[in-house]
């Protein structure tokens, strides 16, 4: 396993993240994997390396985190070996104050979340989305406080526009607030948009980047075909997913990426997460991973290295397109 610093801080992360949202209760996405199911991804991930998890509070309603916490203890290294990322922002109830940025819904949801993953902090605490209700002052404030309470040791943002998040780190200096150090965002072969404005700001500020559905939420692992969803139960079952890719350039898309892998030796998923691995400010993809070959694929995109024409091979046939996961 390789490992890098987190933006800007000293915090080593692996250079692959397991991603939590895949394991928690069907009863919240029939494709999720139950605590039984889980396990051995979460234990193959330590073994290879890995060290850096994420959830959120939301996934599977707190159960996402819930297994996380128990999978530490029960296989774990040890706390200090271990980053942990969890995210507030989505509904976790039907309460007014169940949601959002609030100082009220933060500081009551790092308490629940510090519960269910049986730990004293997070490594990272990110909000998920942005909150066009709540002031930033009153956001940035109470994140500075949960910092300082030792609650978390630093802070990272997911999934906002540009000018949004320039305006939160201007907030944050200007108030001397803890400073956000990382941007989770949507980022892979078939949406690129991240590139115009978000990813070259995080280089300018040293922001370490995080980006989830790497293999656009297993898209370009080339199940789909134009006729129905996939033969995978997430396929199926996810309309998230086909509101997202599905397009005539998506299959285009995925159709130049089958063809280069096949030239390479490799598969769809392991070219598409070296690609994102190899773009410029780029710390740890999120991977999801349901079936025995996932970890091992993404363990060896790694060592595969991709020269100027397969880069340029595989990223002609883009157009731009419409933002997406921003709410």
């Amino acid at each position: 396993m390789q490992y890098t610093c987190l933006g800007n801080t000293g915090l080593k992360v692996s250079r692959l993240c397991l991603g939590m949202m895949t394991y928690g209760s069907k009863q919240w996405r029939p494709w999720v994997l139950d605590e039984e199911e889980s396990l051995p991804f979460i234990r193959e991930a330590l073994e290879v390396g890995i060290n850096f998890f994420d959830t959120a509070d939301m996934y599977s309603l707190g159960r996402s985190e819930e297994i996380l916490g128990q999978a530490m203890k029960e296989f774990g290294p040890g706390r200090d070996r271990v980053v942990i990322a969890t995210k507030v922002f989505n509904e976790m109830n039907s309460d007014p104050n169940g949601r959002g940025l609030s100082r009220k819904h933060i500081m009551h949801s790092i308490d629940e979340s510090l519960k269910r993953l049986k730990t004293d902090y997070v490594d990272l605490y990110q909000i998920h989305r942005f909150d066009y209700q709540t002031p930033i002052e009153e956001t940035l404030s109470a994140l500075h406080d949960v910092v300082k309470a030792g609650k978390a040791l630093y802070i990272g943002a997911s999934a906002m526009y540009a000018w949004q998040f320039m305006k939160m780190l201007g907030t944050s200096d200007r108030l001397g607030l803890t400073r956000f150090v990382s941007m989770q965002n949507c980022y892979n072969l078939l949406y690129r948009e991240e590139e115009r404005e978000m990813l070259p700001l995080c280089r300018e500020e040293g922001i370490g980047v995080i980006p989830f559905s790497p293999l656009a939420r297993g898209f370009i692992a080339g199940n789909r075909n134009r006729e129905k969803s996939g033969d995978t139960l997430r396929a199926q079952s996810d309309d998230l997913s086909r509101s997202y890719f599905f397009t005539e350039q998506d299959f285009a898309l995925v159709d130049r990426i089958t063809e280069v892998a096949e030239r390479l030796g490799t598969s769809n998923a392991r070219l598409a997460m070296a690609w994102v691995l190899q773009q410029p400010g780029i710390t740890s993809p999120i991977i999801g991973a349901t079936k025995p070959h996932h970890i091992s694929d993404a363990v060896a995109a790694l060592e595969l290295k991709l020269d100027e024409s397969d880069l340029q091979s595989l990223t002609d046939p883009y157009k731009p397109r419409p933002i997406m996961a921003h709410s």
